[in-house]
């Protein structure tokens, strides 16, 4: 991932070594998730965003017009209104998610690469309370397919970072979450913290096709529900951890999302409206002119609510903040320990009850810290 853009590591992808994991929602919105040291946060935009200058003026001009203000200049804060933001890359370009690494002793770290962790061994706490159970190790597979155990010393502890997908999806599959559920699945998940059986395991439809490539540039406004109060879901559909589990976002199940929707998109409209955004307007055939859009318009008619409702829900799409699934007071408590467990904790976005209500990877990045 470099400065360069982030469209390359999320469309050359592999079944199970390439950095980023693909997979689609039951809502049918694409997705993919990080599967390679510093996770997400190595594949995202790090908050990166720059155009074009004379676009990036048209739009601050256009929101100030549009009647969304104020303009904050340059902020690392989380504000109401306009601001350019930073981003995670260094002067060199880069960006490189495990970077604390660097500041690590070597002798007390050994990092495995092309390594997913299959299950994470629970036992007995103790003789005196054989209910209580404790994190001993974790069980892992290399890229050849052998596996590998990395047992806890006296009083260390294992911290799953596998994002807001994958650590409750490392959770169900260690044995970990309710009883009725895990049944499901048989004695496999039951026993799994015991007895673990190794089995090893668009054509674009706006450009018209020529035998020459074309390079088209593409500018993207798009509004954010902040907050969103509809729950989704997340079930197991294999007990082999490199697969995706089934996700469902239900995005719009609740009014007030949609509600915000509509509002946000007519305040785009308000913005592509202004005067600063005409230079980015094209001819029309039939005199006049309009945008060219990727996809579908926005409804002529912006007063009918209906009409907008339903562009909303064309062109719902992901920004990739995923959030929930090991939240705060359900699975962990507020240090981040698995309730019920000892020397296990959880140290990503699955544990937050709401979103960070802007790009999460600052807040992530100290909530590691």
């Amino acid at each position: 991932m470099t400065q360069e853009g982030f469209l390359t590591p999320l469309t050359d992808i592999d079944d199970f070594e390439s950095p980023a994991q693909a997979f689609t929602s039951e809502d049918g919105v694409p997705n993919a998730r990080g599967r390679i040291l510093g996770g997400s946060s190595a594949i995202n935009a790090g908050f990166y965003s720059r155009a074009d200058q004379d676009f990036i003026l048209a739009v601050r001009d256009g929101l100030v017009e549009a009647g969304i203000d104020p303009f904050n200049g340059f902020s690392l804060d989380h504000v109401i209104g306009i601001k350019i933001g930073g981003s995670t890359f260094d002067s060199s370009g880069r960006r490189r998610a495990a970077d604390l690494l660097n500041y690590a002793n070597p002798s007390n770290i050994k990092v495995a690469v092309y390594a997913s962790v299959e299950r994470i061994l629970l036992a007995p706490n103790s003789a005196y309370s054989p209910s209580k159970q404790a994190a001993i190790g974790v069980i892992f597979r290399d890229q050849s397919g052998r596996y590998h155990h990395a047992m806890l010393r006296r009083k260390g502890e294992v911290l799953v970072s596998a994002g807001a997908l994958g650590s409750p999806q490392l959770l169900l599959l260690s044995g970990v979450g309710s009883r009725p559920y895990l049944s499901t699945w048989g004695a496999y998940l039951e026993a799994a913290s015991n007895v673990i059986p190794f089995a090893s395991p668009a054509n674009s439809v706006f450009i018209r096709t020529s035998p020459s490539p074309v390079y088209l540039t593409v500018a993207t406004l798009m509004e954010k529900i902040v907050g969103p109060v509809s729950p989704g879901s997340l079930r197991l559909a294999s007990t082999d951890v490199r697969l995706n589990p089934i996700v469902q976002f239900n995005y719009f199940s609740n009014t007030g999302d949609v509600e915000r929707c509509v509002n946000g998109t007519r305040k785009i409209a308000d913005v592509l409206r202004t005067r600063t955004m005409e230079i980015f307007k094209f001819d029309q055939w039939f005199g006049g002119r309009d945008f060219r859009y990727v996809g579908p318009a926005l409804p002529v008619d912006e007063s009918n609510d209906e009409l907008m409702r339903e562009f909303c829900h064309q062109t719902v799409n992901t920004i990739w903040h995923y959030h929930g699934g090991c939240v705060v007071g359900k699975v962990v408590d507020q240090n981040l320990r698995v309730l019920g467990i000892e020397g296990l904790r959880v140290v990503d976005g699955s544990i937050f009850t709401v979103s960070p209500g802007t790009n999460p990877q600052a807040t992530l990045l100290m909530l590691g810290r």
